[in-house]
This record gives C-alpha cells, sequence and structure tokens, in this order.
C-alpha cells in the first residue's frame, strides 16, 4: 500500500455545535456539539484514514490545544507527527441554525510561526519516507508565500508525488515553480489564480491545459461546488456533476475531495477513476453534519453510483 504523508503549518481545533438561532448580544444557546481535530491536511488524513489508506499527519502544534489536537487526532486512529510551537493552536467553530439552515463558521488567523518553527518542519518532512506528499491548508503567519516551493523540492527528492490544495499567493507561487502531480483549487481561487471570468467547464478546462502543458502540474482538478469538478491532465478534461444527497454540512468537503482523489491514485485507479473517488468523498461530506467529515460506506456507495454512470455515458 502508497505511504501518504499530509502537512498541516495551520492546524485547528474545530468545534461545531447547533442552535436554534443565532441572535447578537444575547446567549446563543446551542446542542449536539462536538469537537474533531482539523485544518486542511489533517482532514486529510482522517478521510484518508476512514478509508483504509497509510497515512501519517505532519503538524505544527502548540500550548494547551495543541495537546487537546493530539488527543483529538489520537481518538480518530491517525498516525501523526507533531512539531512543536511557541503559540496556541487556534480553535474554530461552526454553528447550524435550524431556524434558517444555515451555517455560520469562525475561523481564527491561528499562531505565528518563527524561522525555526518553520525550519523544523521541513527537517521533518525530509526525514518522512512516503509516496504521496499532500500539503493542504493555508500559510500561517511567519511563512513567506514560496514555502510550498520548498516542499514540492522535497517531494521531489524523495521521489514522492506531490498534492497540493491552498490559495492566494501560496498558490501562484507553487504553480510558477512546478512539480506538482496534483493541484485542487476552487472555483473562486482558480478565477483570481487565471485572472479570467472562466464560468463554464470548457473554459475552465482551455485555462488548466494551459496550465498543464506549461508544466506547472500533472493534473488540475477545479470544485465547482454544488455545480461539480473539472479535472485536467494530459490525456483530456474531464467534467462531473455531484450525486444527489441530502446536504447537512459543508465543512470539510473540499479536503475529503482531496484526500478521496489521493487515496484513490495511491491505491492504483486511473486519473478519472481516482477523480470519481474524490468526488464521491467530498459529496459523502456534505451528508454528515458539523465538523464529522464523510464515513467509507457513503463514500463507497456514491463512488460504484458514479463509476455506473460513468460506463453507462460511455456505452
Amino acid at each position: 500500500m502508497a505511504k501518504i504523508v499530509t502537512l498541516t503549518l495551520n492546524p485547528s481545533i474545530d468545534g461545531s455545535a447547533e442552535a436554534e438561532k443565532v441572535r447578537h448580544t444575547s446567549k446563543v444557546r446551542t446542542s449536539n456539539e462536538r469537537f474533531d481535530p482539523g485544518g486542511g491536511g489533517i482532514n486529510v488524513a482522517r478521510v484518508i484514514r476512514e478509508l483504509g489508506g497509510d497515512v501519517c499527519a505532519l503538524y505544527l502544534a502548540g500550548g494547551a490545544t495543541g495537546d487537546v489536537l493530539d488527543d483529538l487526532i489520537d481518538q480518530q486512529g491517525v498516525a501523526r507527527k507533531r512539531i512543536p510551537i511557541a503559540d496556541d493552536t487556534r480553535l474554530s467553530h461552526v454553528v447550524y441554525e435550524r431556524e434558517s439552515g444555515k451555517e455560520y463558521r469562525f475561523t481564527p488567523e491561528g499562531p505565528k510561526l518563527s524561522d525555526e518553527e518553520i525550519s523544523a518542519c521541513l527537517d521533518a518532512l525530509r526525514e518522512m519516507d512516503c509516496d504521496y506528499l499532500v500539503a493542504s491548508g493555508s500559510l500561517p503567519r511567519g511563512v513567506a508565500p514560496d514555502f510550498y516551493t520548498r516542499v514540492a523540492d522535497i517531494a521531489r527528492e524523495k521521489g514522492a508525488h506531490f498534492v497540493l490544495d491552498t490559495s492566494g499567493d501560496a498558490l501562484k507561487a507553487a504553480l510558477e515553480h512546478g512539480g506538482i502531480h496534483l493541484v485542487k483549487p476552487s472555483h473562486g481561487e482558480f478565477r483570481k489564480l487565471t485572472g479570467q471570468d472562466c464560468h463554464h467547464a470548457d473554459e475552465i478546462s482551455a485555462a488548466a491545459k494551459r496550465m498543464i502543458d506549461g508544466g506547472k502540474a500533472e493534473m488540475i482538478a477545479v470544485t465547482l461546488g454544488h455545480e461539480g469538478a473539472v479535472l485536467v491532465d494530459r490525456e483530456g478534461a474531464y467534467e462531473q456533476a455531484v450525486p444527489k444527497v441530502e446536504v447537512r454540512s459543508a465543512v470539510g468537503a473540499g479536503d475529503s475531495f482531496v484526500a478521496g482523489m489521493t487515496h484513490g491514485l495511491s491505491t492504483g485507479l486511473s486519473n478519472r477513476d481516482a477523480f470519481l473517488m474524490g468526488m464521491a468523498a467530498g459529496s459523502a461530506a456534505v451528508m454528515t453534519p458539523g465538523t464529522e467529515l464523510c464515513r467509507r460506506d457513503d463514500v463507497e456507495r456514491l463512488y460504484a453510483q458514479l463509476h455506473e454512470s460513468r460506463k453507462d455515458a460511455a456505452r
């Protein structure tokens, strides 16, 4: 089985709860509270573990909240390696308002990393064996926008496939540098990156194909929310609508997509079948409340459904 390492520079403890109505000033009484380990790479590791993959989460954490994060990761059964930092790990919160069906998401900026902590993270990466290296999440304060280019170089030295899910200047710098096996921007991120509207799948495909031809990445998967996703590789482009599911929470859908597709690639699926696995995992994630992410039986059922519909379309 392929070994996968995920990297999370700015992890979080993700709390979620429900309230009848969210009001200002007055106390908002909540119920159904839960806490999960979060942050892009940690979420990816949770899903890969749920799907039966061999994964280890590398992350930076500190303070009393860092210790709580360790315990939460252990409860999920995910192998981990922590790089200690001086500042506290952030605490995020999601509140579902039953009256309106809306979700309120509160996400702090998180700690500021020192040069020494950043170097310790890169040193730890160099020491870890893996076939796939997944870097997911925003850069915390103190980290230069070109950080993921250094991670890409480490992956290349290892002979590992580099998977990236980030945004803004960090995404732009990494793509300019190249060496990315799979990159997964959202529709909004992709439009900012290209400076084009790219409203339709054919426009997205054309812009992504130019990036691939320029050596910036081997595969680009652009997620479009409820409208589905587009995969572009050297063989062409593939558009997929999302399966019909009951939506309970959008938390972690993008991370679940990355996890599902990476897991699929690591088990030998073709690019397009791995893409369907990503679609299945992302869709399964919205079926669960709060910060729970996806369940394996839902992912496998949705993947079988998507795979069958692909065969029908081919016939």
